[in-house]
């Protein structure tokens, strides 16, 4: 089979051996699969404990072609998206020590065939095409437990989402809306801002601005309920001020790094519940799947290319100009 193959010297479409699954386990033809910037970090060696060589990806939906044993032969030809995330562990407060997401160290779905565990498997949900099945998995069950589980997000909440433009920060800006929230957002670019408010965002800030806090609090008439962040950094400081008295804040990323001279006195002081979240647990990724087919969620796709295109997906992931899932198609 053709897969993605990232080495110590390389990164490229490769012929591999078909995997064969075991007890317990599902092969999956891949019809789609989807980019994380997790996949990317790793290409870039600065994800923990890399094993070369590796075939990335997380996100994917395929047609189960093969199973390890008879008892699970009713999953055969059936079309399912997997839940990347592995041994999550008994505690739903937070991921066992050896935790793992599908794509690192395990082979992932940047590969025409998959071999995962059965118990990782669910139906697609009816209304989605193939690809944008492919996008929901990691974005979905990220967004979903910041918002509901760590955010305990209620109806009629003022919420702001940073960084809108990447996957998770997309994806939760779509479920806060179902849920009834008003959403603001923020973005380097002007014209996600403006696609955000056709997803429904009330509005937003461009973060580029000398006074883009004072803008978003004039936007918003006031402070949030609750803010999800993923970038970390300096303004991480700033969104301490941005959150209610007695609100929270859910950070899921660090992409700008460590919080320099962290206010610690704006947390106490305002009353402040701060918590971070990763990824979810098996039961919050059922839950994801029936909130997205009851409200008839459908993730937003920046773009689809074929798997023989694949390092050119990763060109766009790095250049940060997409809006929405990149997506990888499977002839």
């Amino acid at each position: 089979m053709r897969a993605l193959v990232l080495r110590e010297d390389s990164f490229g479409i490769e012929e591999v051996e078909l995997p064969q699954p075991q007890p317990g386990e599902a092969r999956v033809r891949l019809l789609a699969a989807a980019l994380n910037r997790r996949d990317e970090w790793i290409r870039q060696g600065k994800y923990a404990r890399i094993r070369y060589p590796a075939i990335l990806g997380s996100d994917g939906c395929g047609v189960v072609d093969a199973v390890g044993s008879p008892d699970h032969a009713a999953w055969l030809h059936k079309t399912v998206i997997i839940n990347p995330s592995l041994g999550w562990g008994d505690n739903p407060r937070a991921q066992a020590l050896t935790y793992e997401i599908l794509g690192m160290p395990r082979p992932g779905t940047l590969a025409e065939y998959v071999v995962v565990p059965v118990d990782r498997l669910h139906e697609k949900p009816a209304h989605l095409s193939a690809e944008a099945a492919a996008a929901l998995p990691l974005a979905g069950l990220t967004a979903y437990r910041a918002l509901f589980t760590q955010g305990a997000l209620q109806a009629g909440q003022k919420v702001l989402i940073t960084g809108i433009g990447g996957g998770v920060a997309v994806i939760a800006l779509q479920f806060a809306v179902a849920a009834g929230a008003n959403v603001f957002v923020t973005s380097g670019s002007d014209e996600k801002l403006q696609r955000a408010q056709h997803l429904g965002a009330l509005g937003g800030v461009n973060y580029r601005h000398p006074n883009w806090d004072r803008l978003l609090r004039e936007l918003a008439d006031g402070e949030f309920d609750l803010v999800l962040d993923s970038a970390g950094g300096e303004p991480f400081n700033t969104l301490l001020t941005l959150t209610k008295p007695g609100g929270t804040l859910v950070c899921y990323g660090a992409t700008l790094g460590p919080v320099p001279e962290f206010h610690l006195a704006r947390v106490f002081w305002r009353q402040l519940r701060i918590i971070g979240s990763t990824m979810g647990t098996d039961e919050e990724f059922r839950a994801m799947l029936e909130f997205v087919s009851h409200h008839r969620i459908v993730p937003l796709i920046d773009s689809v290319v074929p798997f023989s295109e694949v390092l050119s997906a990763f060109e766009r992931l790095r250049s940060e100009a997409h809006m929405g899932k990149i997506v990888v198609r499977f002839a």
